[in-house]
């Protein structure tokens, strides 16, 4: 069984006949401090939330739309505030993002909800310029609208896994820590 490595710290042991596994902490402890000494991270854990709360109202008023064909106005109003609210959130995780790691967006432990966040950016704006350009029905709107609900979803729970995983680390490296 190899060892690991002293120049690697983050590269975990081989068992015999496995490639190695790469394991790497969420943060650096320079970067939990920055985490943790930050406003944005407040800021992020108040706006999650609530756009967590204008989504299921939003769906409920889309999926009102989709069923009987009547409050139009109401789902189209509350896919703009969940889309407004979706820009608000996107751009100070985005500083928050570059306070903790240095980088605007992109920073290696969370590439990929990046990547997937681009998607549910990119559905939520479609279906502004459907909306404000008059193109496609009410229920091709409305279906976009719920692409980019699903796509919210599948993100939302990257970030919730990725919460997770850095409260167990927390707790590791506080149990780690000498009393």
């Amino acid at each position: 069984m190899d060892q690991v490595s002293p120049v690697e710290p983050q590269a975990g042991a081989r068992v015999a006949g496995q490639k190695r596994v790469r394991t790497r902490a969420l943060y650096t402890a320079e970067q939990r401090r920055r985490r943790d000494a930050s406003v944005w991270t407040v800021v992020q854990g108040v706006l999650a939330p609530l756009q967590f709360l204008v989504f299921l109202v939003s769906l409920a008023l889309v999926l009102r739309t989709l069923v009987t064909g009547e409050g139009a106005f109401a789902a189209d109003l509350s896919i703009v505030i969940k889309t407004m609210v979706l820009y608000t959130i996107m751009v100070t995780g985005s500083i928050w993002e570059k306070v903790v790691f240095g980088k605007w967006l992109f920073a290696e432990p969370f590439f990929w909800e990046d990547v997937f966040s681009m998607l549910v950016l990119a559905l939520h704006t479609l279906y502004l310029v459907m909306l404000f350009a008059g193109l496609g029905t009410l229920e091709e709107r409305m279906l976009v609208a719920l692409a980019g609900y699903a796509a919210y979803v599948i993100n939302a729970g990257q970030f919730l896994w990725k919460l997770r995983m850095a409260r167990l680390e927390g707790a590791g490296s506080a149990a780690a820590v000498p009393a």
